[in-house]
């Protein structure tokens, strides 16, 4: 079957992790991070021992097991019931990464809507890779080549994602605003659009309750 999912994407510093985490924990949504993907990598495994060879040498991972592994954990979710397919929505933040990987990803996901966590001010997702990378202590992540690197491969590789879904599915907001202001712009699209599915009722206060 086909998971119904919702993209949660922009480039680093736009907040789509903190977003996509907050929206999971609203009832009829399930998200699974990459680091619980990465995490709970089984190394004795076919996929696990691929993925390992490559990444132990500090070599690209080809997209085809960097889906599998994915593919992979979203099944185990579903077998545990964490994860309910014929009820919950899926919510992705850092995959599909690039172009091809959406390709790979066609037979098994079905798209409902790509939030884009547009940015337009440049200076304002440095300073917030780097103000985050300084308060998680990763220094050598707020070097501002480092950063600047980071926006580079979001606009080559990630960034042509826009034009491969359909115009209809991409909803572009503005993630200059807080969190918060945010987070309501991305219930409010999905309460617009999804009414059928049930999401109407996060309309009501006391869903949150």
């Amino acid at each position: 079957m086909k998971y119904r999912t919702y993209l949660i994407f922009g480039p680093p510093g736009s907040g789509k992790a903190t977003l996509t985490q907050t929206l999971g924990s609203v009832p009829r949504f399930d998200y699974i991070a990459s680091a619980d993907v990465f995490r709970s990598l089984e190394t004795r495994t076919p996929i696990g021992q691929a993925f390992l060879e490559h990444a132990s040498r500090g070599a690209f991972v080809p997209d085809e097991i960097v889906i599998q592994l994915w593919l992979a954990r979203i099944e185990a979710e579903a077998k545990a019931h964490a994860f309910k397919p014929d009820i919950d929505g899926l919510v992705l933040d850092s995959i599909p990464q690039n172009v091809n990987q959406a390709r790979l990803l066609e037979e098994h996901l079905d798209v409902k809507m790509v939030f884009f966590l547009d940015v337009p001010d440049r200076a304002t997702l440095v300073a917030r890779v780097r103000d985050r990378a300084l308060h998680e202590s990763r220094f050598e992540e707020a070097n501002a080549v480092a950063i600047q690197q980071r926006l580079a491969v979001f606009d080559a590789e990630s960034k042509p994602l826009l034009e491969f879904y359909p115009p209809g599915l991409v909803k572009r907001i503005d993630a200059t605003d807080t969190a918060a202001v945010v987070m309501e712009k991305i219930l409010r699209a999905l309460v617009d659009s999804d009414e059928s599915t049930g999401y109407a009722q996060l309309r009501h206060p006391g869903e949150f309750n």
